[in-house]
C-alpha cells in the first residue's frame, strides 16, 4: 500500500511545474564534451564491471556436486 503522503506528492507534482519559469536556471548550459564523454566511458566502464561480478557469482563451476555428478532437483524421478 502506498503511504497517503507519497500519493499528496504525486498529486502536487503538476501544480509544482507550473509554478517554475522557464529559464529561471542559473548557470546551466551545454555540457562539454570531454565531460560527457568521461561520464559515458565510466558508466559503460561500471556497467561492465557489474555484468563481470554477477557472472562470477552464478558461475557453474562453484555449484555443490554430489559423487562427481551436478546434483538436479527433479521430482518424480529416481
Amino acid at each position: 500500500m502506498i503511504p497517503p503522503g507519497n500519493i499528496l506528492l504525486l498529486l502536487l507534482l503538476p501544480v509544482a511545474t507550473t509554478q517554475i519559469t522557464p529559464g529561471s536556471c542559473s548557470g546551466c548550459g551545454p555540457f562539454p564534451l570531454p565531460l560527457l564523454t568521461g561520464l559515458i566511458a565510466a558508466d559503460a566502464v561500471v556497467s561492465l564491471l557489474i555484468v563481470v561480478v554477477v557472472l562470477m557469482c552464478v558461475s557453474q563451476r562453484n555449484r555443490p556436486t554430489q559423487d562427481g555428478k551436478v546434483y538436479i532437483n527433479m521430482p518424480g524421478r529416481g
